[in-house]
Formats: C-alpha cells, sequence, structure tokens
C-alpha cells in the first residue's frame, strides 16, 4: 500500500509542479484585463473535474464487471433498480414542470422587470439539470451495486466492501465532477465571451445555486418520504407484528425498503451535497470580489480563482483516498471505520501541504490567512464526523446505553434517545462557532470585516473540497444496506449475512457521518451565503437606478459601500423589529418543515402498513412461504404518497423567502436567515444523531447483546428504530437544504426585493 501511496502522492506532486510553473508564467494583470486571459493554474479546476468523471465511469466499469451472483439474487436487484428508476421518472416530471415555471418567471424578471441578470434563467437550468443528472446516475450506481456487493461479500469482507466503496465513490466523483464543471464552464462563458465585470460575473454564477437547490430540495423530501414510508411499514407489520427477520422475502415492502434506500440517501444525499458543493464556491467567490474591491484586478481575479482551485486539488486528491480504502476479512468495526478514515485523512493533509506551499510562496495571492481558513473548515468537518460517529456507533457509550434501556421497554428507549441526540448538539455546534472565528480572524476579519467573511467562505470550500471521497463513504451506506437484504432474501448463508450486517453496521454509521458533515457544511455555506445576498442587494440597487445611500449623514456610492455601510444603511440590528420578526419566522420554519414531513411520512407509512396488513390477511400463503408477495404495490404506494407530500413543504420553502422580503424588506430576510441557519442547524444534528443512534443501539441488540434478535429487547429497539427512521432520512436532511434555498432564493430574488419592497412597506405602513 506504501509504494501505490507513494507513487500516486510523485505523480501528483508532477502534475501541479507543471500547472504551477506555468501559473507563474501568465500573464501581467494589465495584459489579462485587457486581453481576458486566464492563469494557467486555474485549468486545475475544469481537468480536476473531468479526471472526477472518468475516474468515476472507471469505477462504474469496474463495478458492473463483478457477478451479480445467483438467478434470484439477478431477480432481487432488477426488482429493486426497476423501483428506483420509476421513482425517479415520475418524479422528474413534477421537477421539470416545476422548472419550468420558474424559468418562466425568470424570464420576466431578467428581461421583462430588468430586476436580475438575463444570463439567470439559463444558468438556474444547468444548476438544476446537473444537480439532477449526478444523482440519477448515483442511483443508478448503486442500484447495480447492492446485489454486485453481496455476491463478492461471499468471497470475502474485503471484496465487498471495496465494490460497495467504489460504488459509492461514483456518487461523490460524478456530484464533484459535475459541480466544478458547471461552474468552470460558465466561469469561462461569462469571462471570455461577455464585457461583464467581474463583481457582475460572480453574482450571477452565484445565481444558478438556485437551480442545484430547488432540485436538491425535491430529491431530498420525495426521497426521504418514499424511503422512510417504506421502512416503517415494513418494520412495523413486518419485524414487530408478524415476527419475521429483516428484509425477509415474505415482507410485501421490503423490495419498496430497499428502493427507498437509494432514492433518499443516495439520490438525496448526492442532490444535497452538490448544491453545498457548488453554493461554497460560488458564495465565496461572490465575497472574494467585494472583499479586494480596492485591491487591484489581478487580486479580485485570484479571489474568484482560489475557491475553484482547491476544488481541482480536492477532487484530484479525493481519487487518491479512494484508491487507499481496503480492509482485510477480520477487521472488526473499528478497523472497518479506520480503513475509511484513511482514505479521508490522507485527501485532506495531501490538500493541506498543497495550499500550504501555496501560501509560502505566495501563489495567486493565497496568504497564510487562507491557508488557515482553509485548515480550519477541513478540521471542523473531521470533528463533526468524529463526533457524530461518537453519539452514534454502538461500539461507544452512547448508543450501548440506549440498548440498554430496551430492557426496560421502548417509552426509556426513546426517552434515552432524544436526550442522546439533544446532548449530540454540543460539539458540532461549538465547531462551527470556533471554525468561523478561527477563519473569519485568519483571513483578516478583525481589519476588514469582508476579508473575514471570505475567510468564513473559504472554511466552507475547505471542509467541502474533499468531497468526492467524503461523499463516497455515505452513499456506500445504502449500498451495503441493500446488499443485505438481496443477501436475507436469496437466503444465503450465515457467513455472508455476517459479512454483509458488518459492512450494513459500518454504512448506518457512515450514513450518519455524512448526515452530520453535509449539515455543518450547509452551516458554513449559508453564512457565506448569507454575506453574498447583500452583494446581490448591491446589484440589485444599481439595476433600479439607485447609485448611491446615506449613512450618518454620509452620501456614499452604492457600488464602494463596505457591507457594514449597507447594514447601516438598512439598519440590520436586533433594534430592529423587521430583523426580530424574521428571526422568528426562520427559527419558525425549522419546525413546521420538519413537521410537515415528519407528518408526510406518518401518512405514507399509514397506507403503506395497510398494505402489508392487507396482503397477509387475504393471502394466508405468504407468511407460509408457499405465495409471493406484491411488491410492485408497496413501491405504488411510496411512490405516490412521496410524490404528493412533497408538493407542499416544498412550496413552503420557496415562497417564505420571498413573502418575507417583500413585507419586511432586506432587514427581515437578514432576519429570516440568521433565524433559520441557527435553529435549522441545531434541529437537524439533535434529528439526525437521535435517528442515527436509535437505529444502531437496535443494530448491537442484532448482534447478540441483552437478548439479540427476536427479544423483548429487540422489539422495544424496534419501536425506537422506527421513532427515529423520519427523524434521521427525512426531516434532519431536509433542513440541510432548507437552510440552503432559503438563502439561495433570498439571493436570486434580491433585485425583485429591493425594487418593490419599500412600494409595499409603504402601501401596509411599517
Amino acid at each position: 500500500m506504501k509504494k501505490n501511496l507513494k507513487k500516486h502522492c510523485s505523480f501528483c506532486i508532477t502534475l501541479l509542479s507543471a500547472f504551477f510553473t506555468a501559473g507563474f508564467a501568465a500573464a501581467s494583470a494589465e495584459e489579462m484585463y485587457s486581453a481576458r486571459a486566464i492563469p494557467a493554474i486555474w485549468w486545475i479546476a475544469p481537468v480536476a473535474s473531468i479526471l472526477a468523471l472518468l475516474a468515476a465511469f472507471l469505477f462504474y466499469r469496474m463495478m458492473m464487471k463483478e457477478s451479480e451472483g445467483t438467478p434470484k439474487m439477478k431477480e432481487i436487484a432488477a426488482a429493486v433498480r426497476e423501483g428506483a428508476m420509476a421513482y425517479l421518472r415520475q418524479q422528474y416530471k413534477i421537477v421539470g414542470i416545476f422548472f419550468l415555471v420558474v424559468f418562466l418567471i425568470f424570464i420576466l424578471m431578467s428581461f421583462g422587470i430588468n430586476v436580475q441578470s438575463k444570463w439567470v434563467p439559463f444558468a438556474f437550468l444547468t444548476g438544476g439539470f446537473f444537480s439532477g443528472l449526478s444523482g440519477f446516475l448515483g442511483m443508478k450506481t448503486a442500484t447495480n451495486a447492492g446485489g454486485r456487493t453481496a455476491n463478492g461479500a461471499k468471497n470475502s469482507l474485503n471484496q465487498g466492501l471495496k465494490i460497495a466503496f467504489r460504488s459509492g465513490a461514483v456518487m461523490g466523483l460524478v456530484v464533484v465532477g459535475l459541480g466544478l464543471l458547471d461552474i468552470s464552464l460558465w466561469f469561462l462563458i461569462l469571462y471570455k465571451l461577455t464585457d461583464m465585470n467581474l463583481h457582475e460575473i460572480t453574482v450571477t454564477m452565484l445565481c444558478f445555486g438556485m437551480g442545484a437547490s430547488a432540485q436538491a430540495l425535491f430529491a431530498r423530501v420525495g426521497g426521504g418520504i418514499f424511503t422512510k414510508a417504506a421502512d416503517v411499514g415494513a418494520d412495523l407489520v413486518g419485524k414487530i407484528e408478524a415476527g419475521i427477520p429483516e428484509d425477509d422475502p415474505r415482507n410485501p415492502a421490503t423490495i419498496a425498503d430497499n428502493v427507498g434506500d437509494n432514492v433518499g440517501d443516495v439520490a438525496g444525499m448526492g442532490a444535497d451535497l452538490y448544491e453545498s458543493y457548488c453554493g461554497s464556491i460560488l458564495a465565496t467567490a461572490a465575497l472574494g470580489v467585494a472583499a479586494y474591491a480596492n485591491m487591484g484586478f489581478a487580486s479580485r481575479l485570484n479571489s474568484i480563482m482560489i475557491p475553484m482551485l482547491i476544488a481541482g486539488l480536492g477532487t484530484i486528491f479525493s481519487i487518491i483516498g479512494i484508491f487507499a480504502v481496503r480492509t482485510r476479512e477480520s477487521a472488526t468495526m473499528k478497523q472497518l471505520l479506520l480503513a475509511l478514515l484513511t482514505g479521508t485523512a490522507l485527501s485532506s493533509v495531501m490538500i493541506l501541504i498543497t495550499t500550504g506551499i501555496m501560501a509560502w510562496f505566495g501563489f495567486m495571492g493565497m496568504t497564510w490567512g487562507i491557508f488557515g481558513a482553509i485548515a480550519s473548515g477541513l478540521l471542523a468537518g473531521i470533528i463533526i464526523g468524529q463526533s457524530t460517529e461518537y453519539f452514534t456507533a454502538f461500539n461507544y457509550a452512547p448508543t450501548k446505553g440506549i440498548a440498554e434501556q430496551s430492557l426496560t421497554g421502548p417509552a426509556t428507549v426513546i426517552i434515552d434517545g432524544f436526550a442522546v441526540g439533544m446532548m449530540s448538539t454540543w460539539i458540532p455546534v461549538i465547531t462551527i462557532a470556533v471554525s468561523m472565528m478561527a477563519a473569519f480572524i485568519l483571513a483578516g476579519g478583525s481589519k476588514m470585516p469582508e476579508l473575514g467573511l471570505y475567510g468564513i467562505g473559504i472554511a466552507a470550500v475547505g471542509m467541502l473540497s474533499t468531497l468526492g471521497i467524503t461523499l463516497a463513504t455515505d452513499a456506500y451506506g445504502p449500498i451495503a444496506d441493500n446488499a443485505g437484504g438481496n443477501a436475507e432474501m436469496a437466503g444465503l448463508g450465515e457467513d455472508v449475512r455476517k459479512r454483509t450486517d458488518a459492512l450494513d453496521s459500518l454504512g448506518n454509521t457512515t450514513a450518519a457521518t455524512g448526515k452530520g458533515f453535509a449539515i455543518g457544511s450547509a452551516a458554513l455555506t449559508a453564512l457565506a451565503l448569507l454575506a453574498a445576498y447583500l452583494e446581490e442587494v448591491r446589484t440589485g440597487m444599481i439595476r433600479i437606478g439607485q447609485t448611491t445611500i446615506t449613512v450618518a449623514d454620509n452620501v456614499i456610492d452604492v457600488s464602494k459601500a463596505t457591507l457594514n455601510e449597507f447594514m447601516m444603511y438598512f439598519d440590520i440590528t436586533l433594534m430592529n423589529p423587521k430583523v426580530l420578526i424574521g428571526m422568528f419566522i426562520g427559527g419558525m420554519m425549522a419546525f413546521v418543515f420538519c413537521a410537515l414531513t415528519i407528518k408526510a411520512v406518518g401518512r405514507a407509512a399509514f397506507s403503506m402498513v395497510q398494505e402489508v396488513r392487507r396482503q397477509f390477511r387475504e393471502h394466508k400463503g405468504i407468511l407460509e412461504g408457499t405465495e409471493k408477495p406484491d411488491y410492485k404495490s408497496c413501491v405504488a404506494i411510496s411512490t405516490i404518497g412521496a410524490q404528493k407530500e412533497m408538493i407542499f413543504p416544498s412550496l413552503l420553502a420557496i415562497l417564505t423567502p420571498v413573502a418575507a422580503g417583500l413585507v419586511l424588506g432586506v432587514p427581515g430576510v437578514m432576519g429570516l436567515l440568521a433565524g433559520g441557519l441557527t435553529t435549522g442547524f441545531v434541529l437537524a444534528i439533535m434529528l439526525n444523531n437521535t435517528g442515527g443512534a436509535w437505529d444502531n443501539a437496535k443494530k448491537y441488540i442484532e448482534t447478540g447483546q441483552l437478548g439479540g434478535k427476536g427479544s423483548a429487547a429487540h422489539k422495544a429497539s424496534v419501536v425506537g428504530d422506527t421513532v427515529g427512521d423520519p427523524f434521521k432520512d427525512t426531516a434532519g436532511p431536509s433542513l440541510n437544504i432548507l437552510i440552503k434555498l432559503m438563502s439561495m432564493i433570498s439571493v436570486v430574488v434580491a433585485g425583485l426585493i429591493v425594487k418593490f419592497s419599500p412600494v409595499i412597506q409603504s402601501w401596509l405602513r411599517i
């Protein structure tokens, strides 16, 4: 392994050296300004995106060459694949209608009332298209990989791990590949083919993030409702009422449950982190132009390119880290976790070394402060991941404590699980707070707040720079889960099931860790978007002809006003009731949104329970093993339920920022975003970790502890797991989207708010 790593590192250093040399020989600032030249080093970003897509294709081909196993295993895998694709087709029809309507609205806003750039409608479409494409490709891979992972586990634990992890890597690499490619192409188009200045380019590019955000919302909410309706229905009737094992082929909801793992935890998570990834890069680029506004063209151009460059380097190092993940047959859970951590740690160390070298030479304006911001983001991601692992993995005290509570029944399981989830919030919150402050100060925020905010954006980019491998560890989870289901339904031997159970338990922990990472990155990205919103407000004011603002009797040019001067002009303080009202609405949105998604799961699960009970009641041969269940009816129930139930929560998340902005103006929007960010962040951590701990407490008992499968303790833990399902796989993850989507929508409609909110407020006399 050491020889391979040395070889990979040597190749990487050689490649980067060539780019660095070319970059140093780039044109002068004046030449770049006149000819719109681009430093050679920037091409690392698009080249890395293409390498990521090529690596994803390679991993996909490697997986497809593996055997899918017996005819029974192939039949099960085909049923899951068919159900997943049927769901996606139905979802994309609804999303397509939504995108068409919003596109037409943006056309009106751009070409009719001139409150935003004329490029925004088209950028919006590409953001949504690439986000949807990444989810589709990731899920296509995952549904092909489940059966092959189960078959690989027949040979060895390491083979099962390699197939599942590298299949998950397809999702990670497709997300970063398509995201970075989209950003790079838009930058090239706007920089080389238009006469827009750097500020106009960045705020226009920022708007395409709304397409990714909207696609992510539908994927996350719809997928979350689908998967948990199936999971809850399968558990309540199958495991608790009928007393049959998880993934038993006699359970009609089993195929729907396995389909749900893919549409929720692969397509949904991929769209979620695609949005964070693109949003962090774009928001940071917009903040960079503002921060370096008075430091010359070259500095402003570098500030745009640095986040893209960091993302490109992280993508290359993620590919190297993926190849480093392997384990041995007798590996324990701790060793399996260490195998995954080795890959992610290697990628993180390499990005730190490379950016450290750039800071040492002052390359492209890289400073030690920016390097410190990158390090703070990476470190925050690692700490949040490890914190989530501690509170959710069953080899640690919190989850073992929940399992022990099952000896006294489901009530105490739920009580202790809630307590563990609430307690688990303190480490991520303190970590994000320290990371934000460190990035702010190190980047120069104590002297110039704009530089500090740019540093926070860089911290978000740093955290997400190795997303290629981080998302691979998360997408691995549902693949391993499907492998376990396939092994159970196909009746494979106990030794195979033991290996798939080990991979599945690891997947539960990596999924929980991935959710913690996702919400942590969402918090940093949303804060960067909060600052970027004021930049879009600046552009909106210029577009409607307002060229000056008056602050403390001083008339200031809008194009030169600082963020602090904008804050003073709009009276964005806690003494302004509009700000406080916005904060209350933002905090409320987190809870109302969760309530809507959890109740949606409850309604869809009710229909699922009724259907499974009906089949058991009317077809006695199902439980006797002489009659085959109707799997398709359960898949149809989850599909219809998810499509219907996701519409209202999605519309609420989209319309609230617009309504708040029109009524309360810019101060109300800032309050809304701040309230939604703080409340949503803490609530999401609590929901994710509570559900993950309940799930792994059940898994701990299933290893033979406290009575093992079928015991009273096990049944009590199943109740806790069932309650936690919509927490960790629907409501909690959806909050990531909510806080970013509200920010992104506010950015896109900033021009509309600037133009019309004063009129509406005068009507309402507020």
